[in-house]
């Protein structure tokens, strides 16, 4: 009998290593991909993942106020100042790129964006323009109001600036397709999340931002093995098909 339960003790400690619940903080901007990409993973592995979606810069404060967090998906940025503080295992797992888009309602006009002059004069035309608020955490905000100011238009689109939150709830391209905003500027992985609106272009090469997003363990996780695996997931080959057809360049 003793063996028995020893046997069924070694068997539930090995259900138990094999499955995990993964909590993960995923930035907006590559959820799309990661809506696809983690079912699998969950099924294949049998573990759980209660993924949280946000701009990095609302995601930080939480983890810093005692949220638990496994894995981080975020741009590298905000991954390589996780590493530095002793919060994310160094070696950061680049996944994907993206850059600045521009969209309109779909169905609406497309004004020429394909240059800086071709794009100030688009949004100097526009009754209205969205892009994320700088308070929400994202990325892009500042690099955008920083296009208006290099376009010496700063002053003259300012009152017609609708800030979008950010996250899932508060996107750019949310402004648009509800006719709120006219143009809307934002990561085009998202944009492109959002059948309602069409991406007319992206930023002009000299005016443009690119994004690295990136993953990593925090050194606080509950499975290290389980988040690992995870990682290795989002950079297998079969996922680069994803990242692009959602906007995103594999960066591997």
């Amino acid at each position: 009998m003793r063996i028995v339960a020893i046997v069924i003790a070694m068997l539930a400690a090995t259900a138990t290593a094999r499955t995990a619940e993964i909590n993960a903080f995923v930035s907006t901007a590559i959820k799309a991909a990661t809506d696809e990409l983690l079912p699998p993973f969950e099924r294949a592995n049998g573990h759980t993942i209660r993924a949280s979606y946000a701009p990095s810069g609302a995601l930080i404060p939480r983890f810093e106020r005692g949220e638990p967090v496994d894995v981080f998906l975020t741009d590298s940025a905000a991954i390589d100042e996780l590493i530095k503080r002793g919060k994310v295992v160094a070696g950061r797992i680049d996944l994907a790129r993206t850059g600045i888009g521009i969209a309109v309602r779909k169905g609406a006009p497309k004004p020429d964006v394909s240059s800086p002059e071709a794009l100030r004069r688009a949004l100097l035309a526009a009754k209205s323009i969205a892009h994320t608020a700088p308070a929400g955490g994202g990325v892009t905000a500042a690099h955008v109001m920083g296009v208006f100011a290099k376009l010496g238009i700063a002053a003259e689109v300012a009152p017609k600036v609708k800030l979008a939150a950010g996250g899932p709830n508060g996107r750019v391209s949310v402004l648009v397709s509800s006719g709120e905003a006219e143009i809307g500027l934002q990561q085009v992985s998202e944009l492109m999340s959002n059948p309602e609106v069409e991406v007319i272009g992206m930023l002009p090469a000299e005016l443009q931002q690119t994004t690295t997003y990136s993953a990593g363990a925090t050194t606080s996780a509950r499975d290290a093995d389980a988040a690992r695996a995870l990682i290795r997931a989002l950079t297998a080959p079969s996922a680069a098909a994803i990242y692009k057809a959602k906007g995103l360049d594999p960066a591997w």
